[in-house]
């Protein structure tokens, strides 16, 4: 189920993305189409339609966060990935070796 979610909800940002690219420009900022000039979203009717498609992907995707968010709190399984590692599998930590005594120099 979170996998479903998860994929709906990439839909739903690539969708937002694309929408919130498609508006026009009001203050220009980018100076991409936000002169008087004929653009691809110069219609009055066009730009509603986006906002409305904007407002409702921004729905759709806090509903699909908030669900995703429920869904990985009531998960049972373990939290941890060291959680699920045995104990007696662990290596004994390494003692150091005393280092060995001097020998005495020979003499020829």
């Amino acid at each position: 189920m979170e996998s479903v979610l998860l994929v709906i909800q990439l839909m739903v940002v690539l969708a937002m993305i694309v929408v919130i690219l498609l508006q026009r420009s009001e203050g220009g900022g980018l100076g991409m189409g936000g002169g008087q000039g004929g653009g691809l979203v110069s219609v009055r009717g066009t730009a509603n339609l986006l906002t409305r498609t904007t407002a409702i992907l921004a729905a759709a995707f806090f509903l699909t966060s908030i669900s995703l968010a429920v869904l990985s709190a009531n998960r049972t399984e373990g939290g941890s990935v060291l959680d699920a590692v045995p104990a007696s599998s662990a290596p004994a930590p390494v003692q150091p070796e005393k280092p060995a005594q001097p020998g005495v120099p020979l003499s020829d």
